[in-house]
């Protein structure tokens, strides 16, 4: 596993807004991104062209269900997860921490892991740091996270700081198990990307001196890039863009800053204005299955009654293939029936909705006009929404 092929350009700044280019195995990123979550190998009702057409430019894949099903090994066998699924552009994977801790009534935490039962048949499974990169290794995605242990909200000061350094040292030994394949210490690992990268984690809970101390170790221990973990999962708005805001700070100006899990079109804006490069999150492609779509003029509802007899496109300043397609009653209409189709056609249109406004981001920092762009892109956000 020599080589290293991953490399991070800060091309332009406003302010702490930052523009850049992620250089991975299988083609640049441009910086800000948002990469839509593709848990199982695919982005739910999403064809790979139609994200291609959307401007995806890196996908998320799942740790946790891939090692399950069909299995890493599996996967390792056919050349690694781009050639499995067909995706020639980068991928990110995460550890599979997020989803062991959240099955509260299955796992146990260990210093050695996570032992968890399989939500699918019930067999035991242990997740180690080192088995973590490993299964990563097969898998070979462009980026890699480490494992680290995902504290719940709400945490007391001393659950959180046990929960902090635990990840450090979870943190640690990823990185010295990634040297070791690196090294030519295989095993029975298939490395399926020699370049794979590996981001740190950092965590802390809502306590910004744990966040301080966490940053200083993750960046001591030395990463191709870090995260910002444990966010967005209850805490007030504000207080999560304030950790955001005095983490990243503490992060190296040359290396890609990724928050994990966050958000709202808002967050996105919200965040790149405190310096963030990277996210992922489900809701664009969650929200579209339940017919919550985000538009221009505000969040729109497609279940409600006064679309039935509107012709109007989903979105007139949208030039997605749903928007130039299909009206807004025959969206509906898809969706009152319960048509397959509602789903990839309400996805197609908020991932491009997502994506474009990640273009207009990357635009406005270039131009040095981001602040204008984030105040007017907030205030039609706060519009009411077309179910009032």
């Amino acid at each position: 596993m020599s080589g290293n092929t991953f490399s991070f350009a800060l091309l332009n700044t406003d302010g702490r807004a930052r523009r850049g280019e992620v250089t991975t195995p299988h083609g640049v990123v441009q910086t800000p991104a948002f990469m839509p979550v593709g848990t199982q190998g695919t982005v739910k009702a999403m064809r790979h062209r139609d994200l291609e057409e959307a401007g995806a430019q890196i996908i998320l894949g799942n740790t946790y269900h891939l090692y399950l099903r069909p299995g890493d090994q599996l996967i390792a066998r056919r050349g690694g997860l781009h050639r499995f699924i067909g995706w020639d552009h980068p991928i990110v994977t995460d550890s599979g921490g997020y989803q062991v801790f959240s099955l509260s009534d299955r796992r146990t935490i260990t210093e050695n892991g996570a032992q968890f039962r399989s939500h699918l048949d019930g067999s035991a499974h242990l997740l180690t740091p080192e088995s973590a990169v490993d299964i990563q290794a097969r898998l070979g995605s462009d980026i890699a996270m480490v494992l680290d242990e995902c504290l719940a909200y709400p945490a007391s000061r001393d659950e959180a700081a046990h929960s902090t350094d635990r990840s450090v040292r979870w943190a640690r030994r990823c990185r010295d198990r990634l040297r070791e394949l690196r090294g030519g210490q295989h095993g029975d690992v298939i490395v399926s990307s020699p370049g794979q990268a590996q981001f740190g984690i950092v965590q802390g809970g809502i306590y910004q001196d744990l966040r301080d101390l966490s940053a200083a170790a993750t960046v001591a221990i030395g990463f191709e890039g870090y995260a910002i973990g444990g966010l967005s999962v209850g805490e007030p708005i504000d207080l999560m863009y304030s950790i955001v805001s005095d983490t990243a700070r503490r992060l190296p100006e040359d290396h890609p800053r990724y928050l994990m899990g966050a958000g709202t079109p808002e967050d996105l804006v919200e965040c790149v204005a405190r310096g963030i490069d990277m996210f992922d999150c489900v809701l664009p492609t969650r929200n579209a299955r339940n017919g919550q779509l985000f538009t221009s003029e505000g969040r729109l509802n497609i279940k409600n009654a006064r679309f039935a007899d509107d012709d109007g496109p989903l979105d007139p300043q949208c030039g997605c293939y749903t928007c130039r397609t299909h009206s807004r009653a025959y969206l509906r209409h898809l969706y009152m029936a319960g048509e397959m189709t509602a789903g990839a056609l309400n996805t197609l249109h908020n991932l491009s909705f997502y994506l474009d406004t990640m273009g207009r981001i990357r635009d406005a920092i270039s131009l040095r006009t981001f602040d204008r762009f984030r105040q007017e892109f907030l205030r039609s956000a706060s519009r009411l929404s077309l179910d009032s």
